[in-house]
């Protein structure tokens, strides 16, 4: 369990932790009044050596009350408290909506029945993302290319797609362009994370994104420079004699959709591109 890995011992130390677990509810399903309780069920817990160990000699053992619950409750009980509440399973199937759909394409309707499932199950995730990706609304039009990515997943997504990692990209390169396009890797705004969605488009943030696959098609990513071989690429998959076939491919790779282009004049584009950067 994530939780008793990371709490510290003493009750003045575990609130912020605390208040993480609580983060499974939501906003508005608890009190400074239940985090301060669910501290004193936290205390015992504690990090040695890197290793978690439970001290029941420093735990408090009087009685609390977690959400309208009095007992002598533990870290245990804590858990299996959040775990059992009806918000819990909401927030989750939320977040995991969020992860596969677009803005605006999930009604709230369709979240409440998915944390319904999900409360069924027992919160199996397995099961609730096999449902979403077995989903009429996943592959529904208004779904399809609707979802903004994360910097980290619109620059790992090409890197992937063109088999980049054969010319070790830099790293800090690659961090580099992720802070202009608005994440900091590891230094997230506040404990809730990044907004996400339409929060990672604005001018700067935008122009950056254009820079970036810029950069990447003309190998600045790397060092020494070395631009993708779309070309070599394309004729792993196909022939790349026909040239409308190989447009298609990396189209179709890198937008999701067939070219509408004149398929002679882009892969003119391409090929000159790569002999004047070679």
């Amino acid at each position: 369990m994530t939780l008793r890995k990371t709490a510290p011992a003493t009750p003045t130390k575990i609130w912020p932790a605390n208040r993480w677990s609580f983060f499974t509810l939501g906003i508005g399903h608890y009190t400074e009044h239940d985090v301060k309780e669910a501290a004193r069920a936290l205390t015992g817990w504690t990090i040695r050596q890197g290793e978690f160990r439970d001290q029941p000699a420093v735990h408090d053992d009087g009685e609390k009350e977690i959400l309208g619950r009095a007992d002598k409750w533990t870290g245990d009980d804590l858990i299996s408290i959040l775990l059992e509440q009806p918000a819990t399973a909401r927030r989750i199937a939320w977040r995991l909506t969020n992860e596969f759909f677009g803005e605006g394409v999930v009604t709230d309707a369709a979240i409440d029945e998915l944390a319904a499932r999900l409360r069924q199950d027992n919160l199996n995730i397995h099961n609730c993302v096999e449902t979403i990706l077995h989903s009429e609304l996943f592959f529904s039009s208004p779904n399809i290319a609707s979802r903004i990515a994360d910097p980290v997943s619109f620059l790992i997504g090409p890197l992937r797609a063109l088999e980049c990692w054969r010319q070790s990209p830099s790293t800090l390169v690659l961090a580099e362009w992720v802070s202009r396009m608005g994440q900091d890797l590891f230094y997230p705004p506040n404990v809730g994370g990044w907004s996400g969605s339409r929060a990672w488009l604005s001018t700067r943030t935008t122009i950056a994104r254009a820079n970036c696959l810029a950069a990447l098609a003309t190998g600045n990513l790397s060092s020494p420079t070395r631009p993708p071989d779309f070309a070599a690429l394309a004729s792993q998959y196909i022939s790349a004699k026909q040239e409308p076939k190989t447009i298609n491919f990396l189209s179709q790779l890198l937008r999701g959709r067939n070219s509408n282009e004149n398929h002679s004049t882009s892969l003119d584009l391409l090929t000159s591109t790569e002999a004047h950067l070679h």
